[in-house]
Parts: C-alpha cells; sequence; structure tokens
C-alpha cells in the first residue's frame, strides 16, 4: 500500500543519495591511501589538510565503514579501507576514462564539407581513400560531394561554393594542390578518324588535328595543359568547337568536329559509341591532386581533408616502394 506523499501524487525525492560517495571523495581516498599522511596527500591534491580531514570523514560517514585508523604517529589503512579501495581506484579510473573521452568529443570537428569533383574524380581510389578516411578520423563532419563542370570547377573554388575539389592540374594562382595520382594522357578521336587504327602515335601526328576548346572562364593555363598547346614543335593549335562540360566534349568529337586529349582512365570510365582513345608516345602525363583555395588552408574542415588526402599519398608511395603498412 502507498502511503504519505507518493500517495498524495508528490513528486518521488530527488537528487543525490546521502549515502552515495562523490568522485571528488573517492579520489581523495585513494591518494590519502596510497600516501598514508595527510599532510603529503593534501599537498598532492592542491587542498589544505583541514578539507581533506573532513572530506575523508565524510566518505567514511557515507560508507558507514571506517576506512583508516589515524594516530599522531602514523595513518594505516583499516581491513575494510584495503577491501575498498580497489574499488574505488576502479572508479576513479573509470571516471578519469569518461573525461577524456568527453573532452575528445568536445574536441571532434565537425560541421559540413563541400567536396566538388570533376569528370570520374567521385569514382577514382585515390578520392574515395581521402574521404573515407576524412569520416573515419572526423565521423562527426558531413560530406556533401558535388560534381562539376570543367567550365566552372575553378570558379566553384573561387566563389566558396565548394570547399575543396578533387581535379585535375595545373591550378591557376592562389590554389593549392596536393598530388594523388599520375597517369598517362590519351587522344580522344573519332571512331571515323584514320589514326585510331594504330597503336601508338605522336603529337605531330595531329598537328591538323582541331582541339575542342572550352568557354572564357576557364584558366587558360589549365587548358592550353590539357591541349597540349604550345606543341613542342612549335606548331600552332588550331581550335574547334566549344564544350562546357565531358559530356558535351565527347559528343563533339564523336561527331568528327574535334578531337581533346583525356586521362587514360577515361577509356574505361567514358567508354562511347563513336570515339576511340589512342596513346600517345610524347604526350606528357597528367596528375591528379585535391585543391583549396591557399587563403583557406588554415580552414579546420579544410585542414583535415588535406590531411587525410596527404596520408592517402604517403601509404601509396609506401605501398609501391614495397614499405608495406600505413602510419597514423
Amino acid at each position: 500500500m502507498v502511503t504519505g506523499e507518493a500517495a498524495a501524487g508528490g513528486a518521488a525525492p530527488t537528487g543525490p543519495d546521502p549515502k552515495t560517495p562523490s568522485a571528488h571523495q573517492l579520489r581523495l581516498f585513494v591518494a590519502l591511501a596510497e600516501e598514508l599522511h595527510f599532510s603529503r596527500a593534501a599537498a598532492r591534491l592542491f587542498i589544505t589538510q583541514s578539507a581533506l580531514s573532513q572530506q575523508i570523514r565524510d566518505l567514511e560517514r557515507r560508507l558507514g565503514v571506517r576506512l583508516f585508523d589515524r594516530s599522531s604517529r602514523a595513518v594505516t589503512l583499516t581491513p575494510q579501507g584495503r577491501v575498498l579501495l580497489a574499488d574505488a581506484r576502479g572508479v576513479v579510473a573509470a571516471m578519469e576514462r569518461l573525461s577524456r573521452s568527453a573532452s575528445t568529443q568536445a574536441r571532434r570537428l565537425s560541421g559540413r564539407l563541400v567536396v566538388g569533383t570533376i569528370g570520374a574524380e567521385a569514382a577514382m581510389p585515390y578520392t574515395q581513400g581521402v574521404l573515407r578516411l576524412l569520416t573515419d578520423r572526423h565521423p562527426l563532419v558531413e560530406v556533401d560531394l558535388r560534381s562539376l563542370h570543367f567550365a566552372d570547377h575553378f570558379d566553384a573554388l573561387f566563389r566558396h561554393d565548394v570547399d575543396v575539389v578533387f581535379l585535375r592540374p595545373p591550378v591557376p594562382p592562389g590554389v593549392e594542390v596536393h598530388h594523388l595520382a599520375t597517369e598517362p594522357r590519351l587522344a580522344c578521336l573519332a571512331a571515323s578518324d584514320p589514326l585510331v587504327d594504330r597503336d601508338r602515335i605522336t603529337l605531330a601526328d595531329l598537328a591538323r588535328h582541331p582541339v575542342i576548346d572550352v568557354p572564357p572562364q576557364v584558366p587558360r593555363l589549365w587548358w592550353d595543359f590539357w591541349a597540349a598547346d604550345p606543341r613542342p614543335d612549335g606548331t600552332p593549335v588550331r581550335y574547334g568547337p566549344v564544350a562546357s562540360d565531358l559530356e558535351g566534349l565527347l559528343h563533339l568529337v564523336a561527331q568528327g568536329r574535334g578531337m581533346c586529349f583525356l586521362p587514360a582512365a577515361a577509356r574505361d570510365l567514358f567508354p562511347r559509341p563513336g570515339i576511340r582513345y589512342v596513346e600517345v608516345t610524347d604526350l606528357p602525363p597528367s596528375t591528379a591532386g585535391l585543391a583549396w583555395l591557399r587563403e583557406n588552408r588554415r580552414e579546420p574542415l579544410v585542414e583535415a581533408v588535406v590531411a587525410a588526402a596527404r596520408h592517402v599519398a604517403a601509404t601509396r608511395d609506401r605501398e609501391a616502394a614495397g614499405g608495406g603498412g600505413a602510419e597514423d
């Protein structure tokens, strides 16, 4: 039968149980048990001797047992104190772990990182490795992945629409990049072009072929590299129609209105009717990297993804050299 305040609909008693010791008191108990000297223990704990003595008396009252025998000459643990010391140490250690874990959680990086990719960079192993490591290290970070056209992928950085971009250098001034991979470039030609019957060609073989151009907002530094302009022998590059994205570029090539150079991965990632890929023996390779604005290099989210990129690249280099496992 329920009686009293509870029966009258009153609230149950709240607040700490007066018989439950505090974590602070247990820390004092462990310190005194290790020192067996009130003055030394108080100095270690940065409290006064009288405050320590008062807290120990209150702890003994709460537990209902005497923990220490005190005399003018010595402080010793009672048999009950020796038994309870192991449990007290366990509670103190658990509280310290909890405090460290809470501190770690408070310091954990969080927020939204907007990541741009161009072409097939989102599907490349290094991109997936970097983003996987980033989310493993910082599970509270939300990654927003956006596909960008090559006509605006640098503009997206400068407009702060994205924080970083997985792209193909070169990059314009004000942008920093961390190298992630290197691979050959191939000539992308119409299937009707006589050169597609060859296993390999040279840039000289392509001297009369117009190259698909890009919109004027694309940094010329970038497209000159991808157009191989100028050619090694000084032959001027003749430009054809303009494309603002990869699908438009491939469509123009298939129509025979021009050619382009693409990374070797395009052969597997972008097979299309009406186009063929051919190796070019004297064409310098392309690189892939993670890019960010120099002015944003100290932004915590940018620093985190750049650190992940460096780790992935270093691990790949060690594995390529036969160096074995990864490092933190």
